[in-house]
Order: C-alpha cells, then sequence, then structure tokens
C-alpha cells in the first residue's frame, strides 16, 4: 500500500506548495501581531500553530505516501470514527461559551466536527463515484448521501455550532449540484430550503442564535451587546485605509476592541494593519491557491480523485467566503474560521489533511491513464 516511485516527485505540485507556503507564513505573522504583546502566561497562540503547522506538514507528508484510492475502502471505517467521536462529545465533550464541541486530550483539545467537514467530503466522492448517473441524479439517487449528511449535521447542531453543521449542508449541495442533478431537483432544493429556514427560526434556533441574525440586519440596535464584534470589525477593517496603519501597528486589535481577533476574526487584523492593498494581495494568493486546487482536478482521469479536488476545494472556499464577509458585516456572526489563517488546531490540521490528499491526486495523476504535460 505503502510505496516509493520517482514519478510522484516529478508530479509533485511545487507551485501549489510555494503558495501555501506564502499563505501560512502570512498568517504567522498576522497571528503573531494578532496575539500582541504576549501574555506572561502560558504558550502564545502563534507559537501554538506554529506547532500546529509543523504536525500538519508531517501528517501531509504521510497522506501523500498513500495512495488517495485507498480511501474508497477506508472512508466509511472514518465516517463511523467521526460519528462516534461527535456522539462522545455530546457525553464527555468539554464546555466553553456555552457550547459542548471539544475532547480534551491534554495536549490539545480535539473538535471533531472539524474532522467532520474532510470526512463529508470524502464519503460523498466515494458515494458519487461508486453510484455515476449519466442524465443527472433524481430525490430517490439522493437519499443516502443526504443521510449521510444528516447524522453529523444533527449531531454537530446539538453540541451547539449552527455554523459547523451548516457547512456540511453546503458541502452537501455544492458537491451535489457538480455531479449534476435534475431539473425538479433544483426546485425541491429551493422549496426545502425556504421551509428550513421558517422551521428553523420558529422552532430550532436559540434566542442568542436570532439575535446574531438581528444583529446581522441591524447592528446599530445593539451596539454594546450583540452588535459589538460586527461594529468593531468593521471598524478594524475600514481603518485601514488604503495601505493600512503597519505591522503591530493597528489600534483596534492591541488595544482589545476587537473581539476574537486571533481565531474568528483574524482577518479583520489583518485589513487594519495592511489596507486595502494588503488586503487584496493576502485574497489573490490564498484564492490563487484553491483556483490552482480546481485546476489540478483536470489532470485527474478518474471520477473519485476528481470529486475529492473538487470537494475539498469547496470545502476551504465557502469557509473563507463566509468568514470574510462575516468580517465586513456582510453576513452574521455564525462562528467559521478562515482556514489556515484563524487560531485552532482542529481547523488547521483538518485543512492540512485535506491539502495533503489534494497533493496526493495531483503526484498520482500519471496513474490514471496518459501522463498530463
Amino acid at each position: 500500500m505503502v510505496r516509493f516511485d520517482r514519478r510522484l516527485l516529478f508530479h509533485f505540485d511545487w507551485v501549489m506548495l510555494l503558495l501555501l507556503v506564502m499563505v501560512c507564513a502570512m498568517s504567522l505573522f498576522n497571528l503573531y501581531s494578532a496575539s500582541y504583546p504576549p501574555s506572561p502566561y502560558g504558550i502564545a497562540p502563534y507559537l501554538k500553530q506554529m506547532y500546529f503547522f509543523a504536525l500538519g506538514i508531517v501528517v501531509m507528508v504521510v497522506i501523500c505516501l498513500v495512495d488517495y484510492k485507498e480511501l474508497h475502502f477506508w472512508n466509511y471505517f472514518f465516517y463511523v470514527f467521526v460519528v462516534l467521536l461527535l456522539v462522545a462529545i455530546l457525553i464527555i465533550g468539554r464546555t466553553a461559551g456555552g457550547a459542548q464541541r471539544w475532547i480534551d486530550l491534554g495536549f490539545f483539545n480535539l473538535q471533531p466536527s472539524e474532522l467532520a467537514k474532510l470526512m463529508l467530503v470524502i464519503t460523498l466522492a466515494s458515494y458519487f463515484s461508486r453510484k455515476e448517473v449519466v442524465d443527472g441524479y433524481t430525490i430517490r439517487q439522493l437519499v443516502v448521501p443526504l443521510l449521510l449528511t444528516m447524522v453529523p449535521f444533527v449531531l454537530i447542531l446539538l453540541q451547539p455550532d449552527l455554523g459547523t453543521a451548516l457547512m456540511l449542508v453546503i458541502i452537501f449541495v455544492s458537491m451535489a449540484v457538480f455531479v449534476r442533478l435534475r431539473f425538479h431537483v433544483y426546485l425541491i432544493f429551493g422549496v426545502s430550503g425556504v421551509a428550513s429556514i421558517w422551521l428553523a427560526w420558529t422552532k430550532v434556533l436559540k434566542p442568542y442564535q436570532k439575535m446574531r441574525i438581528q444583529t446581522f440586519l441591524q447592528p446599530d440596535k445593539d451596539v454594546a451587546g450583540q452588535g459589538y464584534q460586527i461594529m468593531q470589525s468593521k471598524i478594524a477593517v475600514g481603518s485601514g485605509g488604503k495601505f493600512g496603519k503597519g505591522y503591530l501597528e493597528g489600534t483596534q486589535g492591541h488595544l482589545h476592541f476587537l473581539p476574537e481577533r486571533h481565531t474568528d476574526f483574524a482577518f479583520a487584523v489583518w485589513g487594519e494593519e495592511w489596507g486595502f492593498v494588503g488586503t487584496l494581495f493576502f485574497l489573490g494568493i490564498y484564492f490563487l491557491m484553491l483556483i490552482w486546487g480546481l485546476y489540478s482536478s483536470v489532470y485527474v482521469r478518474d471520477r473519485f480523485g476528481m470529486l475529492l479536488c473538487f470537494g475539498i476545494v469547496m470545502l476551504i472556499f465557502w469557509q473563507a467566503v463566509i468568514n470574510v464577509l462575516m468580517i465586513l458585516g456582510m453576513l452574521p456572526v455564525v462562528g467559521i474560521p478562515l482556514p489556515l489563517v484563524s487560531y485552532g488546531g482542529s481547523s488547521l490540521l483538518t485543512t492540512m489533511m485535506a491539502l495533503g490528499i489534494l497533493f496526493n491526486v495531483r503526484m498520482r495523476r500519471f496513474k490514471n491513464g496518459r501522463e498530463a504535460d
């Protein structure tokens, strides 16, 4: 199962690696600024993140040594394992901030819901590659992948973690649309979506979750309460101007006006210090990395590899878009991190695992028919 082939190095995606290193380097510099001045107690967040980056690189190398087609066999074992972790969370999980989302492993707190995102991509890619339909999937043919999505969705919603639960739905819809659906399925999805919004507002959402949505629509109505994060984030980004205030010179972050400045709102620190031009540069490199990853799927000759590439890019893309729009006050605060940028061991390791699979698929494209130029 594990073997070395010299062609793997020849086909390794060095451009993708360069873009990834650039994003990681900028992220660490930003995290250092977001946690500056460092606390005299404990390990600084940027140092912890650096350790997780190093561990993530090791994980990526290990993943690249194993042919990604092995995931066809192991994906359902992975699925059951993650679901069991999500069940365990509800029993023995550590509670913080009113949510029960973590398992204390001693050296760090594991958040299984982050693993659930990657698990769902692999599971859906395996299912859709095995059950290929030429003229588009019907509702009946989507029952199994929908059930595979709903199990972790419900378990994560019970934590409660609405943002991550919605990410599973977004992943399912993105991959389902990619493999092609019958026209009537889009109509059913649309009606179901509207009905789900009504049901969630009346029966599912907790008062604080409703308040977040109301605050998003009218942030100035509760500036000192629920609207504080959004207002301070918009102030931080707007005060950066064209070229920013300079590295380590951001006032919103360093004077502690900006909450969660090293996690969900880490990119607001970058916007304040580097301004509009610096923000465009960072996002340019970040989304170029994702576009390049999507471009990699062009060289894939098997359906499973293609779906893996697409699903992983969508996983990172939608989280990035939601986080940036959240920081700009264009979406409610839902606790979605910016992959590779926001502080968090589980999120970072999951993203590095996903990128490791992406590298893996590109490296083995020569095994799927003729070699690509």
